[in-house]
């Protein structure tokens, strides 16, 4: 009797570490959104690089994305001396913010 109630608890530890790794592991997917990130294409993806390296004086584009959840467009500028800023335009490719990617704050 007590090796079956051993086994019991053995396979019910093995099932709830299963589950609970499979639920880190799903979470943990749907963090780096970069993959279903759509990139800006054809013209506006000129005119939303131009005005984005203008905002902040030279640079270049390192990145792009449509439909960003803060913005309509979002351009990754990559500076000259290396910091990556996330310049965010409206649909008319107004400047409406632009922060400090915070994927390279260490």
């Amino acid at each position: 009797m007590r090796t079956r109630t051993k086994l019991i608890v053995v396979a019910g530890g093995v099932a709830a570490v299963s589950i609970v790794g499979g639920s880190i592991a799903f979470a943990g997917a749907g963090a780096d959104d970069d993959a279903t990130d759509t990139p800006i294409s054809g013209s506006a993806l000129d005119r939303a690089s131009e005005v984005a390296l203008a905002s902040m004086g030279g640079g270049r584009v390192t990145g792009t994305e449509v439909g960003d959840e803060e913005s309509y467009y979002e351009v990754e500028v990559t500076l000259d001396d290396g910091r990556q800023v996330d310049v965010q335009l409206d649909e008319q490719f107004q400047v409406v913010g632009s922060e400090a990617d915070s994927e390279n704050d260490g």
